[in-house]
């Protein structure tokens, strides 16, 4: 067995991707959650785990409330250096939340396990702080801002769009920013999804688990037509939308790798900064949102599953909160005048 934790990639009966970290219950835990989520997700977990054991050099089962206080001393950095984005040192917030909740959900299954003297998850669930009343509440121990999330202007679109060198990469990139799809969803789509009469993908792998059904422009269609009939390899053995056209791998599916590196030499050539999967998403939400469509439709569009999620694309957009600002300082003036004019009237 390899020292702990030494994170090593493997596979499955078949040929799905496992990782291990050396210790026998932290492995068993992955593969535990290996049949529970994404790749993507249980790569990242294992990720977590790594950093954590590495920072807290520790039995997995000798760690202790003050361990994962060190552990986010360590993860914040040094507080005299601080970035000018955020004022915050270190990680992101966000990063060192999600390695913590990795953390807790691990100890909860080894407390679910019960055949180990831990009793007691050591990641504590918040501070205990006190309001008026009495009242008790927790505050997390990492707290998140609530940011906005970067969209694309449409030239920096025209100028990704016009550096990409295949049909294929044109068809993924549209299914980003014309449908909205997730970088997962885009490497999940089958050939069987792609509803060309209905001008809609079938998402049969969101997040999550939960499946739906998109609309999606023409310009997706047009791409992804070429990229079929002129570079998909015949006899490809996988029904999978987009493969590799090159290389060992040829005509298998591609990899979310595969899609950075292709993002990445996009960005270079169009003299962009910044220009990421996630963000084509933004963009095409943002845009219908501005465009008027309902709340409740992006909603279904994005497949969200709170529309907390969603109300995010509101403030994303450019003049929604101008307008309805206008609109109800319209209103407020309207009633003062009639106020005056009513007042008006009874000096007469």
């Amino acid at each position: 067995m390899s020292p702990f934790p030494n994170l090593v990639r493997g596979a499955s009966p078949n040929g799905e991707d496992r990782y291990f970290l050396g210790d026998s219950l932290v492995d068993r835990y992955l593969e535990f959650v290996a049949g529970r989520v994404r790749t993507n997700t249980l790569r990242a977990v294992a990720f977590d785990l790594k950093t954590f054991f590495t920072v807290v050099d520790k039995n997995p089962t000798d760690v202790v409330a003050a361990d994962i206080f060190d552990f986010l001393a360590h993860q914040r950095g040094d507080r005299r250096v601080v970035r000018l984005i955020d004022g915050e040192s270190g990680l992101a917030a966000r990063t060192i939340a999600r390695r913590l909740s990795s953390v807790s959900g691990f100890y909860s299954y080894v407390i679910a396990r019960d055949d180990t003297p831990l009793r007691a998850n050591p990641v504590p669930r918040g501070l205990s702080t006190r309001r008026r009343g009495g009242r008790s509440t927790l505050a997390p121990l990492v707290r998140v801002p609530r940011t906005l999330p970067q969209i694309l202007s449409p030239g920096e679109v025209d100028g990704l769009v016009g550096a990409l060198r295949t049909h294929r990469d044109r068809a993924m990139v549209f299914a980003m920013v014309l449908g909205g799809l997730r970088r997962c969803e885009v490497l999940g789509l089958r050939l069987a999804d792609i509803q060309v009469a209905e001008r809609s993908l079938f998402i049969a792998e969101g997040k999550g688990g939960h499946q739906r059904i998109v609309p999606i422009s023409n310009a997706f269609f047009t791409s992804v037509g070429d990229y079929l009939r002129l570079e998909r390899p015949g006899g490809a053995p996988t029904d999978r939308v987009f493969v590799a056209l090159k290389g060992p791998s040829r005509g298998h599916g591609l990899t979310a790798e595969g899609v950075d590196v292709i993002m990445r030499g996009a960005r270079q050539r169009a003299g962009l900064e910044r220009a990421t999967c996630h963000q084509l998403r933004h963009t095409c939400l943002t845009r219908l949102r501005e465009a008027g469509m309902a709340l409740e439709a992006v909603q279904a569009q994005a497949g969200h599953v709170s529309i907390e999620s969603t109300r995010v694309y509101l403030h994303l957009t450019n003049d929604w909160l101008a307008i309805e600002y206008r609109c109800a300082a319209d209103l407020i003036d309207a009633g003062h005048a009639d106020e005056l004019l009513a007042l008006e009237a009874i000096n007469a």
